[in-house]
């Protein structure tokens, strides 16, 4: 047992039967997994409504004028999708115990290197598989030295951070690069709308469902709650935990990827100043959205709304024109909260 527990992440010698190996990791994801919501998740996820709709209220009342337009409201759903596709890999990842400080900078890298006169001159498809296979590379990177080179996931990830950010200011010369217009197919998934609502909109609603159902109905899932509730028995479970937690960040740095491609839709450029503090708003999000800093617990959902209670807030401090300074405030605020009722939740229960 000694050796197995030395070994980390790996499988056991001796893995359980089959049936049991089914059985142990269906109790390991059932316990934590909030798929089919509890009562605790649908009051939590209630309460996140309530605060929506109290920021609605608040909207109504300050600027009525300008809140409650179509287009402030579409304003808000575009500037939500790109921190968005972000949340919902950085939803993955904590579930599973991890942390992801450097999808900001992932983002920027992606957006840089897809807008570089090379890849530009293969048109937009290649732009967009270029974005995506560099977010997904900068994930299994850091999957790999966390899962392989055993590395606390804050430090890999920092480090991932700096590098990333720098390796697109080398890239660009520390020069915004536009996007040229014989590829305006990558801009018009912000400018073409459906419905009322821009092409960007869908593309997050999609990776938004398409997460939800990885999460709660499949075994990836299961194994992602598992693996963030309890990290050796989901290895004596026969879960193969460092491999698991190389796709988790794999699957964030293609989040990531996703994200460039829409930032460069509504900004039409690349650079490597993009997604600035992203990381901080998306981590943020997840935790108002109840999911716990150390794994095993969350939902997509709740992190959408937390998500959406941040992007309000920002739209409600630039119509009444109050200083970002106090909006980076009111942010570190709300987050200290939620964590301090996350723990005193956590408390109640022991």
């Amino acid at each position: 047992m000694t050796n197995a527990r030395a070994s980390g992440g790996g499988t056991s010698s001796t893995p359980p039967p089959a049936d049991g190996h089914a059985r142990i990791e269906g109790k390991a994801g059932s316990a934590k997994a909030p798929g089919v919501l509890s009562k605790v998740g649908q009051a939590r996820h209630l309460g996140l409504v309530v605060a929506l709709a109290l920021l609605g209220i608040v909207g109504l009342v300050t600027v009525p004028d300008a809140f409650a337009t179509s287009s402030n409201l579409v304003n808000i759903l575009a500037l939500a999708s790109t921190i968005g596709v972000i949340t919902v890999g950085a939803t993955f990842v904590i579930i599973g115990g991890g942390i992801d400080l450097s999808v900001g900078a992932v983002m920027a890298l992606a957006s840089v290197w897809a807008t570089t006169l090379a890849t530009q001159s293969y048109g937009p498809v290649v732009m967009i598989i270029c974005a995506v296979v560099v977010g997904t590379g900068a994930g299994l990177v850091n999957g790999f030295l966390i899962s392989y080179g055993r590395m606390v996931p804050f430090i890999a990830t920092l480090a991932m951070l700096v590098a990333a950010r720098g390796l697109a200011q080398r890239m660009s010369d520390r020069r915004t690069q536009l996007v040229r217009p014989d590829n305006n197919a990558i801009v018009e998934l912000s400018t073409t709308r459906v419905l009322g609502l821009p092409i960007l909109v869908y593309i997050f609603a999609a990776v938004v469902i398409v997460g939800w159902i990885v999460l709660n109905r499949t075994t990836f899932g299961r194994r992602t709650y598992a693996v963030g509730g309890n990290p050796e028995a989901a290895r004596l479970a026969g879960i193969n935990v460092r491999s698991h937690t190389l796709l988790l960040y794999a699957l964030s740095g293609l989040c990531c990827g996703i994200a460039a491609v829409l930032i460069m839709a509504r900004t039409t450029t690349g650079s490597s100043t993009h997604g600035d503090l992203y990381e901080l708003d998306a981590i943020a999000a997840v935790i108002i959205g109840g999911t716990l800093l150390t794994g095993g617990r969350g939902t997509i959902i709740g992190s959408i709304l937390g998500l959406l209670i941040f992007t309000v807030i920002t739209d409600l401090f630039i119509l009444n024109g109050l200083n970002t300074s106090d909006q980076l405030i009111a942010k570190g605020l709300i987050i200290v909260i939620a964590v301090l009722l996350q723990r005193r939740s956590l408390e109640s229960r022991t």
